[in-house]
């Protein structure tokens, strides 16, 4: 990525020292926390390349959002929403967030932990006894699959089902795509034995929490996350007059030299089993009100299951593993990161905290493909601004 910056974004950015906004509809910086002239030039930089390489790419759109303990300080948008309608993306723009779905998931069951109504390692059979039609493999015995091992990844569980056209079908159905994927599902490995992702997984989890709960998943996420984390932008069906704030999905197909848009528009009409797995429609700005209350800004979730979203439940290192619903790593300069990335036709989205600075980058584009490393460049800026500010 080339970075580049002029005289009018300096000035910008010294004035910046004081509001440090960019975007309409993002808060102004406290002052009492505002960032150094080097954050503020990682940003400049940051900000040039991303524009940089979305022309270049011209395919479709990048938005970002960076944000210091409880203040979005810098959000912007970069590009084509969509192509044929001539719409320029914004920080409103909504984007498809994949698997990154996962990590509400995990803490609507920390929420769901807290308040009771579930245990950690409540075998999830007790809600869901169509489980018993799992391909058990011999692995189960006398083992149950927990709350516990479902959210880390822990479960033993394939990643996908063999059911034939488990991943489409119109969003209503898709419980019934979860039951009816059970018996083609195989466990390979003892619950808790080791680290293996699963799609599959994730949708059984969501499932049993509504059923522990005895209220509809996307009801639960809506109700206990976005409304009391005013994640106004984040939806699993995009509300009627909103269609347009939706990014389209563009696949690049290198050896055939073109774009195309239909695949992402027909998940559109519906994604199968994968509502609690990959559902979600969100913005960075959203994300980012996401992680935030995930940094000691809110008391939504207590610091107590906060923390243990964020620790390392998988057994195969301390240095890199799988919390609920976030991947954790030390990077090669000593600092802890906190992120899940997803991808789906036509779009790709990252974020990445760092939860003893406070600081957070997202990221989210709607191409699959482009000069910007969607999962390198974050983790990148992050480490950057961490330095930055110490």
């Amino acid at each position: 990525m080339a970075f580049k910056m002029t005289k009018q974004t300096l000035i910008l950015l010294l004035l910046g020292l004081f509001t440090f906004s960019y975007s309409r509809n993002v808060p102004a910086r406290n002052t009492n926390s505002c960032p150094n002239a080097e954050f503020a030039k990682i940003v400049s930089d940051f900000e040039m390349g991303l524009e940089n390489d979305v022309q270049q790419d011209n395919i479709g759109s990048i938005s970002a959002a960076i944000f210091i303990d409880d203040q979005i300080v810098w959000s912007r948008a970069f590009g084509q929403a969509d192509n044929e309608k001539a719409i320029k993306a914004d920080t409103n723009t909504i984007y498809r967030i994949a698997s990154i779905t996962k990590t509400i998931t995990a803490y609507l069951m920390m929420l769901l932990v807290q308040d009771g109504t579930i245990d950690l390692d409540d075998p999830v059979n007790k809600y869901l006894p169509e489980m018993a039609t799992l391909q058990h493999n011999g692995f189960l015995d006398n083992r149950t699959i927990t709350f516990r091992h479902l959210a880390s990844h822990t479960s033993g569980l394939a990643v996908e089902p063999g059911l034939a056209n488990a991943a489409s079908g119109p969003i209503g159905e898709w419980e019934n795509k979860v039951i009816n994927s059970l018996p083609t599902t195989s466990v390979n490995s003892v619950p808790g034995e080791r680290y293996s992702y699963s799609n599959i997984g994730y949708a059984i989890l969501g499932l049993a929490l509504s059923r522990a709960a005895n209220k509809p998943f996307m009801e639960l996420v809506e109700e206990m996350i976005f409304e009391p984390l005013h994640m106004t932008n984040s939806f699993f069906v995009i509300p009627e007059g909103k269609e347009n704030n939706v990014a389209s999905g563009y696949r690049w197909h290198a050896f055939k030299g073109i774009i195309d848009a239909e695949k992402a528009k027909i998940e559109h009409m519906g994604r199968g089993y994968k509502v609690p797995n990959g559902g979600i429609y969100a913005t960075p700005n959203d994300l980012a009100r996401f992680l935030m209350a995930q940094c000691g800004n809110s008391d939504l979730l207590s610091k107590e299951y906060v923390e243990m979203m964020q620790t390392i439940q998988t057994p195969e290192s301390n240095e890199y593993g799988y919390g609920f619903g976030y991947y954790i790593r030390n990077n090669d300069k000593g600092i802890r990161m906190i992120e899940h990335d997803g991808g789906v036709a036509g779009y790709e989205a990252m974020m990445v905290f760092h939860p003893k600075s406070k600081i957070g980058v997202i990221m989210m584009r709607n191409y699959d493909f482009g000069l910007t490393n969607i999962l390198l460049e974050p983790r990148t800026i992050l480490s950057q601004l961490v330095k930055s500010k110490k």
